[in-house]
């Protein structure tokens, strides 16, 4: 498995960020060298060896919203970790005012005629930008349970990158113009700022429901992702068969694999139940928040394969 290139220290500026007057230290944790979540000795606030503990409390529910709200402070901390690899945020809309909006990340702030985009795109629920899983995150490691892996491993390929948000929808209680779900999040991301930008190729990985995110796209922008997009990397995707014009399913089908979850060795191709579906390949591993880090290596070495081909057509 994938092992993070950079070290996570306790004085980097991440462990300090706080989110509603809370550090991670309020909750008695920080990450370790490793990226691993670890309890602080309360005397001497040096990380010890123990892991995360659900249950500190009597009440189940006291329990479960420490949990979401150590979640929040997990969010602020992956952001952080993006911007310190270089990352910058785009707004979302495009002219939101400060605390208005969403935003994603990029690679760039302007990545023209770039020669080959990455777009990352999560599940639902509470992951947010650069985030895969926010149980693994907790529970193993920043290493498996955020895109970071994936950013160092495209950025180290030549790829700009762009991080969607597609689950941050409200603000204060009000939805965010263009962002109120994660369809018209991914379609003005795409209208914004990924067509404009011309890439000359692009590829796309997509978790759970983005897989449901990534097949609207396709049936929103077909001549975009017959032309541009060379391959789609869906890691236990939702959707639930091809839709749209023939000739786009039958590109889909070429260009895409979806690792899903299952005990058979990596990249085995397995057998799917409809025919008009992406091929599904395992994912190495049989726990679904696991199929994006497990699939990783095997997933770019189809990516790369499918850039030649790609490259070879447009000569």
């Amino acid at each position: 498995l994938y092992t993070l290139a950079v070290r996570f220290k306790m004085t980097d500026k991440a462990t300090n960020l706080t989110k509603n007057g809370k550090t991670l230290a309020d909750f008695g944790y920080g990450f370790n060298d490793e990226g691993k979540l670890r309890q602080l000795d309360a005397e001497k606030g040096t990380l010890t060896d123990k892991g995360f503990e659900f249950a500190v409390h009597k009440d189940h529910h006291a329990n479960q919203r420490r949990y979401e709200e150590l979640g929040e402070v997990i969010t602020e901390y992956v952001y952080d970790l993006l911007e310190s690899k270089g990352m910058v945020k785009l707004p979302v809309p495009e002219t939101a005012k400060a605390g208005e909006g969403t935003f994603i990340y990029s690679t760039s702030k302007e990545f023209l005629n770039a020669e080959k985009l990455l777009v990352l795109i999560h599940g639902s629920g509470v992951v947010r930008a650069g985030q895969w899983s926010r149980s693994l995150i907790i529970n193993h490691s920043i290493a498996a349970g955020t895109q970071l892996p994936y950013i160092e491993k495209a950025r180290k390929m030549g790829f700009e990158v762009i991080s969607t948000n597609t689950n941050d929808n409200h603000r204060d209680g009000k939805s965010i113009r263009y962002s109120e779900d994660s369809v018209e999040h991914a379609i003005y991301v795409w209208e914004k700022y990924i067509m404009p930008s011309n890439p000359k190729s692009v590829a796309i990985v997509a978790h759970s429901y983005g897989g449901i995110v990534t097949m609207e796209l396709a049936k929103k922008f077909p001549e975009f992702f017959q032309e541009k997009v060379f391959a789609i990397g869906l890691t236990d995707s939702v959707h639930m068969g091809l839709k749209g014009p023939p000739a786009l399913q039958e590109y889909l089908k070429k260009i895409s694999r979806n690792w899903v979850g299952s005990s058979k060795p990596l990249d085995t191709k397995l057998s799917t139940e409809k025919s008009n579906d992406i091929p599904h390949y395992s994912a190495g591993h049989t726990q679904h928040e696991w199929t994006s880090y497990s699939c990783m290596s095997a997933l770019f070495d189809f990516f790369t394969e499918r850039l030649d081909i790609f490259t070879k057509r447009q000569m």
